[in-house]
Formats: C-alpha cells, sequence, structure tokens
C-alpha cells in the first residue's frame, strides 16, 4: 500500500465522506473494481485484483475469481503476483479475511474513524475488497480501546498511528533495499532474484522482529529517562536543547558531477558517519536530508563535541567535501520525534552562513558554555584569570575545552540581526 494524503477525502466518498463500499446496515456492497491502490492481489485486474464484470459492478465472488484470498484468476499465470501474496501472508502471519467495512465493524469502531488510522499509518484507501487480516481488526480495536479508557484522546491515537507508520515505513523501505539488493544477487544456482526473496524473508523475518522490539524498548527507556528528569512538565514538550545542523557543502555541484551510484555511496559515508558521532558523544541524531543532518544534545558541551568531531572527520576523508555546522541553544517544541521553533530555525540559518570547515553557533550557545565552564565568553577574562593564578593572586580557571571567537553581526532572513560566534577547540 502507498501513502495517502492525511486527511484527504477518499476517492468515491459522498458528500458525508463515508468511504466507497459501506454499507448502512448487513454486508458491504464490495468494489472489487477499484484500481487506486491497496495490496497486490487484493480483487481486481492485471494488478491482482479480481476481474470485474462487464457493467463494472465487480459482482460475482465479489472478491477477485483466485479465491479466499483475493488473488486474482491471472495468478496461476502470474509467477510474480503469485509470489507477491505470498510473502504477504508469510509477513503478516494470516490470510485476507475481511473488507474495511467488516474489520470497522469487527473490531467494534465507525467506519470512519477506521479510516483515519489506516491513512495515519500510511496506507492508501482499497475500497471494499478483502484485503485485512485478524491482527488489522486487533491493531483497531487496541486503538479504539486506548481511547475508549480515556488513556488516549482521538485526536492522540491517531498521532500514535501516523507516528508509528511514517517511522516503520521509512525502516521497511531501506530493509528491503539494502538486504534484497545486497544478499540477493544472482547466485550460481541460476535462481532470479524473485525466486531468492521468499527464502530470504522467511529466514530474516523473525530475526528482524525480534531486534526492532529490542532496539524499540531501548529507545523507549532512553526517552521515557529524559521525559521524567525534565524540571516540569512545560520543559517535557518545550525544552531547552542544543540543536545543530551539518551540511555538505557544494552537494548540489557533485549531483551533477558524480554517477547516481557514487552519490549514493557517499550520502549513505556522510549519514553513517554522522550518526554514529551524534551517538557515540551523547548526542540525538532527529533526522537525515542526504546532504544535510539534524542532531540535538540536552548539553551544550556535548553538541560542541559534536559539531568539532565532525569537521575533523570528514575533514580527514579525501572523499567527502568540505563540511559546515550552526547550532544554536534554547526552546525546542518536540513532536513525534521532531523539532521545531526558532532555536531550530537559527541554527539552520547559521549552517547556511557559515563558512567551509567551520562550526558557528549562536550568543545563547555561547553563553551556556560559559556557565557550564566549557569555554570562556571572553578571551580577555580567561587570559586575566590565568595571569592571576599564576601570580598567585586568584584562583585558576576552569580547564575550557572550547574557543569562542564573536563574529560580525549581521541580518538573517526573518530571524533579525545576529551575532554568530565561530567555534574552536582551545590550544
Amino acid at each position: 500500500m502507498t501513502a495517502d494524503e492525511p486527511g484527504a477525502t477518499p476517492r468515491g466518498a459522498d458528500a458525508e465522506g463515508e468511504a466507497v463500499g459501506e454499507a448502512p446496515a448487513g454486508e458491504p456492497t464490495g468494489d472489487p473494481a477499484r484500481s487506486d491502490g491497496g495490496p497486490e492481489g487484493a480483487g481486481g485486474g492485471s494488478d491482482g485484483r479480481g476481474d470485474a464484470d462487464d457493467d463494472g459492478s465487480g459482482e460475482g465472488d465479489g472478491e477477485g475469481h483466485g479465491g479466499e484470498n483475493g488473488e486474482s484468476g491471472e495468478n496461476g499465470e502470474n509467477g510474480e503476483n503469485n509470489i507477491a501474496v505470498k510473502l504477504e501472508q508469510l509477513i503478516l502471519g494470516a490470510d485476507r479475511r475481511y473488507t474495511p467495512f467488516q474489520a470497522a465493524r469487527s473490531a467494534g469502531v465507525s467506519m470512519d474513524l477506521a479510516a483515519r488510522f489506516w491513512r495515519a499509518m500510511g496506507f492508501a484507501d482499497i475500497g471494499q475488497v478483502k484485503a485485512l487480516t485478524e491482527a488489522d481488526v486487533l491493531a483497531l480495536r487496541r486503538l479504539a480501546g486506548l481511547v475508549e479508557a480515556g488513556l488516549l484522546s482521538e485526536a492522540m491515537a491517531v498521532q500514535v498511528a501516523r507516528s508509528t507508520g511514517q517511522t516503520t515505513a521509512r525502516l521497511a523501505d531501506w530493509q528491503i533495499d539494502s538486504f534484497l539488493e545486497g544478499l540477493t544477487e544472482p547466485q550460481d544456482s541460476g535462481l532470479t532474484r524473485t525466486e531468492i526473496t521468499y527464502p530470504l524473508v522467511e529466514l530474516l523475518l523473525p530475526e528482524l522482529e525480534e531486534f526492532l522490539v529490542y532496539v524499540w524498548r531501548r529507545q523507549l527507556a532512553a526517552a521515557t529517562g529524559r521525559v521524567v528528569q525534565a524540571q516540569d512538565d512545560v520543559e517535557m514538550v518545550d525544552r531547552r536543547l542544543a540543536v545543530g545542523f551539518a551540511d555538505l557543502v557544494g552537494f548540489t555541484r557533485l549531483t551533477r558531477r558524480l554517477e547516481e551510484e557514487e552519490l549514493g555511496e557517499l550520502v549513505e559515508a556522510f549519514e553513517t558517519t554522522a550518526a554514529d558521532l551524534v551517538a557515540a558523544h551523547g548526542g540525538r541524531l532527529i533526522k537525515t536530508l542526504g546532504d544535510e543532518v539534524l542532531f540535538s544534545a540536552d548539553d551544550a558541551g556535548i553538541a560542541a563535541e559534536i559539531g568539532l568531531r565532525l569537521i575533523e572527520t570528514m575533514g580527514h576523508d579525501e572523499t567527502m567535501p568540505e563540511l559546515r555546522v550552526g547550532i544554536a541553544f534554547g526552546t525546542v517544541t518536540t513532536r513525534m520525534g521532531d523539532v521545531f521553533g526558532t532555536t531550530v530555525n537559527l541554527a539552520s540559518r547559521l549552517t547556511s552562513i557559515a563558512p567551509k570547515d567551520t562550526v558557528l553557533v549562536d550568543e545563547a550557545f555561547a553563553v551556556e558554555l560559559g556557565r557550564t565552564g566549557d569555554a570562556p565568553v571572553s578571551e580577555a577574562d580567561a587570559a586575566a584569570a590565568e595571569k592571576a593564578a599564576q601570580e598567585g593572586t586568584g584562583s585558576p580557571p576552569p580547564p575550557y575545552r572550547f574557543a569562542l571567537q564573536p563574529m560580525w553581526q549581521r541580518p538573517v532572513r526573518g530571524l533579525g540581526v545576529v551575532e554568530p560566534w565561530m567555534l574552536t577547540r582551545r590550544r
């Protein structure tokens, strides 16, 4: 299934927004002749759906001529469609039994709410073909149950479905692209990639499932720990964080010069290196955007270390372009694993004006480094403190890790006049 626009009116819906095929009472009317989405083999034509009658009603067996699972009558002659259906059954662990209307009714929820959940998870409207399993019904029942119990509002339940769907969709796409490309190269056995896919998925599925649950629990424990350490309820959502962007310089020119495979390898190397560095030093990778990564850290010193490490590491790799980093510190709103707000916008603007292989930070970040003793905001004050300590008339200054150099103030679009600071290691 492919993602649909959130909140879009389903094709073929009436003015009330009810999905085609929803019967006011009794069994659904059935709509196997639809051609606008749904799993392969889910009833209707050469794309795996059952053949509709000449009048377009789709009547007859109502689910395609391929039997209980909605397989097309052509599947006997089309091995790829057969394998697609078998793969779906293997991965889902169940046969197709329900139309969307039947699934909603079995789960005890309205068709409208069921449709909102489907779309939030990223699945297209599929009419009323028999394409859903017992697991789909159970998932509906669980989400609706959380709403009925008052643990989640309806809007929050939809948000849970959307965030989970978006995250796992990207993960699933990456796994299929990587595993099937890397592990199903033509073998000496003479088997095609299509023929190798089923046994490969059969072997990988239980291991990947266990690992996914393990990583999710680990990440959930870490996220919960950060929340309970927040000073108040407001800070749980609107928190003070250091937010940084790292951007490859001249990436657009590279896209014109490099072959697609070379470009893909470069992006993968950049994202992998950045992700490892951010994680190793205690930050969190928010997202990757090809030639750019967005990260955050609770502590300004951690963010400073990450920014400089990125510059230093990429600088030692001759295959990598130059890098520029911008970091800002302030209140950040977190939603669905992403971050928003003026602080994020400022970090992005600082990145765009940073010289090559340089880290620029905002004034709030510089002040925070001074407050924590990671850097002197004033080098003159630091020198005076060192001199006083040497003469025995004062305490030695903290062992500063970083140095800050104020740059020229400049107007930044949408944010007014900004005074950036260049961050370096203290020699």
